[in-house]
């Protein structure tokens, strides 16, 4: 059990849209609870209905939104809370603002090729309040600031966790994930 005055620890889990962001943190969230270790997942697609309510996807808006994401973060941290951050975070300055304001935070990547991203955008039921269709928007020409097509997303340059989640199962990646927090003495 963690002390009172003890800080919380932060993961941003990042990849491109379709990677599986938003099924890891809610099933590693999941997992968190089931082992009585209480977490708070922040997803970007949820505070942006509120932050940015009809969203352009700007390069203003967004860092608009990682702002409020990673002062909530730090806010939830100091507070002993531990945060599962669910978003793209494009630009490599967004999760690297995160890692030096928290004292205790993990970068875990999904590599996935596009491909595999488009695909399973297409065919997936549900969205966890990301927009539907935006690779067939983009391919479309019809927006331009999608991760990966019309923005780049910056590949992380030191994340602590890599995993191919084309290759591995949502189950699979949580456990590597929970091995890192073992391995950084963050869980037991």
């Amino acid at each position: 059990m963690r002390p009172v005055d003890s800080k919380g620890w932060a993961i941003w889990i990042t990849g491109l849209p379709g990677s599986g962001k938003s099924i890891v943190a809610r099933r590693l969230h999941q997992v968190l609870s089931e082992k009585g270790v209480k977490s708070q997942v922040l997803s970007s697609d949820a505070l942006r209905k509120d932050v940015t309510p009809e969203p352009t996807y700007s390069e203003y808006e967004r860092e608009l939104v990682y702002r409020v994401i990673i002062l909530t973060a730090k806010l939830l941290t100091e507070n002993g809370v531990n945060v599962i951050i669910d978003a793209t975070g494009n630009l490599r300055r967004y999760r690297d603002s995160c890692r030096r304001e928290l004292s205790s935070f993990l970068e875990v990547y999904l590599r996935c090729p596009l491909e595999a991203c488009m695909s399973r955008e297409e065919s997936r039921e549900e969205t966890y309040l990301a927009p539907r269709e935006i690779y067939r928007r983009a391919k479309a020409g019809e927006s331009t600031t999608v991760p990966g097509i019309g923005s780049p997303y910056e590949i992380p340059e030191r994340p602590e966790v890599v995993v191919d989640s084309d290759r591995k199962s949502p189950e699979e990646i949580v456990q590597k994930v929970l091995e890192k927090l073992r391995k950084e003495g963050l869980i037991t």
